[in-house]
């Protein structure tokens, strides 16, 4: 569903515990998972609750508008994804799914989080694009193991503070948000420090050995100038199309 999401809703549909059951997958890899996605559901179905032992939870290109807080049910599921629906806010027991390794609720409404999302101890990819977020809850902050996180195309005016807690933050996108450019250093130069690896110096040719003390300059200046201008260190961008 593209970013401008249609305005008349298709008629909805309902669904029974057994066809939900016959949209049970069983991977190669013994993943169970139950995809709903492009269903045209207006509500999350009751019946699914007998089926909250899934693995992985797909209700996304529906026309859902409110998650049930029955959802914190399905305590065992690695991945929720609620892409594509008309999201508006989330209910606090999201915060009981500890074993969550990815959650996608891009392309919603969504104008807020609770402070609950930070109980998913062990989430890892957190897609928020396409929303009309403004800020961040300081909670997700405590997400030790976040490495993916997508923020473009909401409200974000500047890089949201907590960020600067996930030491293990690999990659954000803040593409399309409207914060002055002179504030977040450009893709191309943050990208160099995905380029290094840890050797020792004795390890290299005195040609590799100039090459990486040069490459080195250029990200620390870079660091430099985001500690002065952000206070935020070690926040590294990159342009991810699909977060």
């Amino acid at each position: 569903m593209a970013k401008g999401k249609k305005t008349k809703q298709a008629k909805s549909k309902t669904i029974t515990l057994k066809e939900a059951e016959n949209c049970v997958e069983l991977t190669l890899e013994g993943v169970r998972r139950l995809n709903l996605g492009f269903k045209e559901l207006a509500a999350v179905p009751k019946c699914i609750q007998k089926l909250c032992e899934m693995d992985e939870l797909d209700l996304s290109r529906n026309l859902i508008a409110k998650v049930p807080d029955f959802i914190g049910n399905f305590v065992k599921i690695r991945v929720l994804d609620l892409h594509s629906n008309y999201l508006e806010e989330l209910p606090v027991t999201i915060g009981r799914l500890q074993t969550l390794l990815v959650l996608n609720l891009c392309n919603n409404r969504l104008k807020s989080l609770p402070s609950e999302i930070g109980l998913l101890k062990n989430l890892q990819t957190l897609n928020l694009g396409i929303n009309q977020l403004e800020s961040l809850p300081f909670s997700i902050s405590a997400l030790k193991d976040l490495r993916h996180i997508g923020l473009s195309d909401n409200r974000f005016t500047r890089v949201p503070g907590c960020l600067q807690k996930l030491s293990n933050l690999e990659r954000i996108n803040l593409d399309r948000n409207p914060i002055a450019t002179e504030e977040v250093p450009s893709n191309e130069s943050l990208m160099m420090a995905q380029r290094f690896y840890l050797v020792r110096e004795l390890d290299l040719c005195e040609d590799c050995l100039n090459k990486c003390q040069t490459e080195r300059k250029k990200v620390e200046d870079v660091e430099n100038r985001k500690e002065t201008l952000l206070g935020i260190p070690n926040l590294v961008t990159q342009e991810d199309k699909e977060m």
